[in-house]
């Protein structure tokens, strides 16, 4: 299966009538392996402050979340495995597999709790696959 195929038809599919506004499938060093057409332009300087986040939990509360220029308040997440946003009524979600950050964007009716759920799916298959 394609990266991209991961991103069109499980990422971006419908799920109980919602879907993700944007979605990435971004390696650890920043490089692109899929994105939907609706993912923005980020900077490299946003996937380091989100690694360093995973390396050392916390970083990011007091500066934000940054995915391409936008700014998401942190929220919650799981040390090391998940980090999650939030901005007015949407929001993101970033799962860490062994090789790769799954991003999820989502905005109104989507909820947290769904693209919680549509990243971190992918995510731990890709963790169960040694990716």
């Amino acid at each position: 299966m394609s990266w991209q195929t991961y991103i069109d038809d499980h990422l971006m599919s419908d799920q109980e009538g919602v879907h993700l506004t944007a979605a990435a499938i971004i390696g650890h060093e920043g490089s692109v392996w899929a994105q939907s057409s609706t993912f923005p332009e980020f900077k490299l300087e946003e996937i380091n402050a989100i690694m360093s986040d995973f390396e050392t939990p916390g970083t990011l509360a007091p500066t934000g979340l940054y995915i391409g220029g936008v700014k998401y308040m942190v929220i919650q997440g799981e040390h090391g495995a998940v980090i999650r946003g939030k901005k007015g009524s949407g929001g993101v979600a970033v799962k860490k597999t062994g090789l790769a950050l799954i991003i999820g964007i989502y905005d109104e009716p989507m909820t947290p709790g769904q693209c919680s759920m549509v990243v971190e799916r992918i995510g731990d298959y890709l963790i169960e696959q040694g990716l």
